[in-house]
């Protein structure tokens, strides 16, 4: 997942008591300047490219205040980043219907400058936003339109709320642990006789995968499925109101639609195109798998009428692997103790790309005004090894805490940007994950799941540290929405196939190497499951779909849930649950979940050239980064993926990576 600024989307009503009130300010003087500038004296520099500025200037200024509100440990720092993040949205909620500003711009588009490349997009990207913030409506309009989207800012904010804030856990008696090693088990806080069980993944995931009794894994499953509570269901239901009253005045016939616009599928026709074939090729093999696990669930509880229940997906999967691949989960685990990990992925990304990676020390950071917000939190520079040139720099926040942000998102805390006296601004991201913590005696060992997150996640970091925009708004993954995952995606590839795994993936005592025969079963099992999985990536990109779908946003958001996944799984409905509720992608993501599977279809296709040119091709991995990573949101993604691909892409690499071909 990804998360970064807002788009320039803000003005003068800056409360004395916000927290980036000076920063604010300042970017007011910033857009004065702009409208002060004379029509004849309108250039690129002192119109859209000064826009350009002044928001970096001001993600500079307030982005890590903001970013606060998702990591820090104190209260009062949460407190002001969450009342940065809404000034800061309100005030660029504003700027986008300031009349002068927006003649500014026009005055300068009616110059017809002869503008190609990075400025030439820009223009025509910043005259597409005034367009779909609602310039062309008349003021009273507009100003209702600013205000909804006010109120959806204060409401996205609160409902991410609710779910940082959710601490909900469950007590489990020893016995209900049944199946969990005694390491696990020792991990675990008590009260009195009962372990207390988090839903954060590192105690969640595990339980799913091995607890022995069914009955305490729907408790972990219904538990997490009701975090952030039906009061975030209620703050879901407001904002899809607005989003459908705000689609409706800029005259779109839903959210998708406006949403898409901008986006490679263009429109919602072409996303329910998209599952309409997707979903019965799907099924085929969603189903066979389906019974072979009931038939495992009937043979391994005696029960021969007994139901598969979707807690029981990730147990049963973890069984016939082991039986049918010779892949015990808890096995692998022990073979990527996360520094070891940490160390492939590093090396693997240095080679393909041409970069090195250096630690800075905390006092270092906090003397380049990059200070660590945790003792857990590392920080290191990326530097081109070829031309010798700092290029950006990451942080690690890799454990899980309370009142964290508690999924797997890179942040983009300051941009690439390269300024009209010729230096240039590198960028500055984080990685905020929630990997299973190291103990007394034992290291962080990440199950393959995790160490594939951490390699998606890192796609996210090299998207944005590698790109050469000049201009940030077009920089890393500011590209569409709905391709901004396939980097990442494709990236997942290097954790299963040996060129790659054998140069990282070691015994956490014996720093044997993961064996082979463990290599080619994880290899030949990797298709095995992924019908289910796909299945319930169409629920989740579905329900957004349906959600924003719905005539003038009127949704009983619990009751569609519960459609939808009595519609696209095989379960059946499951009752007293709203997974909707700590749906984070709802905010963010907002009509563009099915991203996630329509960029899979371009990550698996830009993965054959380097199964065919090598895993650690350099050469590859040099045009890679040239043609994807490096244009960020500079020309059209399908462009960037014809040209590395040197044909049109397919969609048979697709359907192999899911097992359908």
């Amino acid at each position: 997942m990804i998360m970064h600024m807002s788009a320039l989307t803000g003005a003068s009503n800056i409360p004395a008591d916000s927290p980036v009130a000076a920063a604010l300010h300042q970017a007011e003087a910033a857009v004065e300047a702009i409208v002060g500038v004379s029509p004849s004296q309108r250039n690129f520099d002192n119109t859209v490219g000064a826009m350009d500025d002044l928001m970096v200037r001001l993600e500079n200024e307030t982005e890590m205040i903001q970013f606060m509100k998702d990591v820090s440990t104190d209260a009062a720092a949460r407190d002001r980043g969450q009342r940065a993040a809404k000034d800061v949205s309100d005030w660029y909620t504003d700027l986008a219907t300031r009349e002068d500003l927006y003649q500014a711009v026009k005055d300068y588009a009616e110059t017809k400058p002869s503008l190609t490349g990075e400025k030439a997009r820009l223009l025509e990207h910043t005259l597409r936003d005034y367009r779909r913030s609602g310039m062309d409506l008349p003021k009273p309009q507009r100003d209702k339109l600013n205000e909804l989207q006010k109120q959806m800012t204060e409401l996205s904010l609160q409902f991410q709320a609710n779910v940082r804030d959710d601490d909900a856990v469950v007590l489990l008696t020893r016995d209900e642990l049944r199946g969990m090693d005694d390491e696990f088990i020792a991990g675990l806080p008590k009260s009195g006789e009962m372990f207390i069980c988090n839903l954060e993944y590192p105690t969640y995931l595990p339980i799913l995968d091995f607890c022995e009794v069914e009955a305490t894994r729907a408790k972990m499953w219904l538990a997490r499925h009701r975090k952030g509570g039906k009061k975030n269901a209620l703050v879901l239901e407001k904002i899809l109101k607005l989003r459908a009253e705000c689609a409706a005045m800029l005259g779109y016939k839903s959210d998708v639609d406006y949403q898409t616009e901008t986006r490679m599928a263009k429109n919602a026709a072409a996303v329910k195109k998209f599952y309409d074939e997707l979903r019965p090729v799907v099924r085929k093999k969603a189903a066979v798998e389906f019974a072979d696990y009931t038939d495992a669930k009937r043979k391994h509880t005696g029960d021969a009428k007994t139901t598969l229940k979707p807690w029981d997906i990730a147990f049963y999967e973890n069984r016939l692997k082991q039986e049918r691949f010779a892949v015990d989960a808890r096995k692998v685990q022990e073979y990527f103790p996360l520094d070891r990990a940490t160390e492939g992925l590093f090396a693997i990304t240095q080679k393909i790309y041409g970069i090195e990676y250096r630690e800075i020390t905390k006092e270092a950071a906090s003397k380049l005004g990059q200070p660590l917000w945790h003792p857990e939190v590392r920080v290191f520079e990326v530097h081109d090894v070829a031309k010798k040139e700092l290029l950006g720099t990451f942080y690690l926040d890799l454990f899980p805490r309370p009142n964290k942000y508690s999924h797997a998102a890179q942040f983009g805390l300051r941009s690439r940007k390269k300024w009209t006296d010729g230096t240039v601004q590198k960028p500055v991201v984080a990685l905020v994950c929630n990997f299973t913590k190291p103990t007394g005696d034992k290291p962080s060992l990440l199950t393959h799941d995790e160490v594939e997150t951490y390699f998606h996640e890192f796609g996210h970091c090299l998207h944005s540290i590698l790109t050469e925009a000049e201009l940030a708004s077009l920089g890393g993954t500011r590209c569409a929405r709905d391709f901004v995952e396939a980097p990442s995606q494709m990236f997942e590839n290097w954790v299963w196939l040996p060129e790659s795994l054998t140069t990282f993936a070691r015994h956490y005592k014996t720093g044997e190497p993961l064996p082979k025969e463990m290599i080619d079963g994880m290899y030949a099992a990797r298709t095995f499951g992924k019908g289910l999985w796909a299945e319930r990536q169409i629920f989740f990109g579905l329900l957004d779909q349906t959600y924003h779908l719905a005539p003038g946003g009127e949704v009983d958001t619990t009751k569609v849930a519960g459609d939808v996944f009595a519609d696209v799984m095989q379960f059946g409905r499951i009752d007293e649950i709203w997974p909707q509720a700590a749906f984070g992608h709802l905010m963010g993501y907002n009509s563009a979940y099915y991203g996630y599977m329509w960029s899979l279809v371009y990550a698996a296709d830009m993965f054959q050239r380097f199964e065919q040119g090598g895993m650690l091709s350099a050469e590859v991995g040099r045009d890679y980064r040239a043609k994807i990573l490096a244009k960020g949101g500079t020309m059209e993604d399908m462009d960037m993926v014809r040209a590395f691909l040197g044909r049109e892409p397919k969609k048979e690499p697709f359907l192999k990576y899911l097992g359908l071909n």
